[in-house]
């Protein structure tokens, strides 16, 4: 049960241990829902976390509630989720920001990702100033930030 008391939180780098707390955030989403939750197994979650890139969890009190992972071989978000229940409070964004401050300080190439569209997702991306350049995979928008807007966003 998840509890609604006042908690202690934190942004962390993401580790192999936290791939089961991982996989029930992604799967309680309401939006950008895996059709079959099998497609991501935790193989690909400790793939991502330690040869393709690298993530990040928000904790609280030593509950994983919202996580982000960039892949550095595709340049591109591999996740940014957060737990319903923890929604419209910021952890999004401050899981975004850690994220992409970490991509581009390990690379100037353009970073994408694709969401669905009509989603609070793509809200959120495009507020937080991704643009949308076409359609990704099945019906899907593709967003891309480069690294000087991500550079001039970041220092207003």
């Amino acid at each position: 049960m998840w509890s609604s008391k006042p908690l202690t939180a934190m942004i962390r780098e993401a580790i192999t241990s936290d791939i089961p707390q991982i996989q029930v955030v992604r799967n309680a989403v309401k939006e950008n829902t895996l059709s079959n939750p099998s497609l991501v197994t935790d193989q690909d979650c400790a793939e991502f976390l330690t040869q393709r890139g690298k993530g990040w969890v928000y904790e609280t009190s030593g509950r994983v509630v919202g996580f982000s992972i960039a892949d550095l071989k595709a340049h591109n978000i591999w996740a940014l989720f957060v737990h319903p229940e923890y929604e419209k409070k910021g952890i999004g964004k401050q899981l975004h920001d850690v994220m992409l401050n970490w991509y581009f300080m390990q690379t100037a190439q353009t970073v994408w990702l694709g969401t669905a569209p009509g989603t609070r997702a793509e809200a959120f991306y495009r507020k937080a100033g991704w643009t949308a350049t076409g359609s990704h995979g099945k019906g899907e928008i593709r967003f891309e930030m480069t690294a000087e807007k991500w550079n001039t966003l970041n220092n207003q």
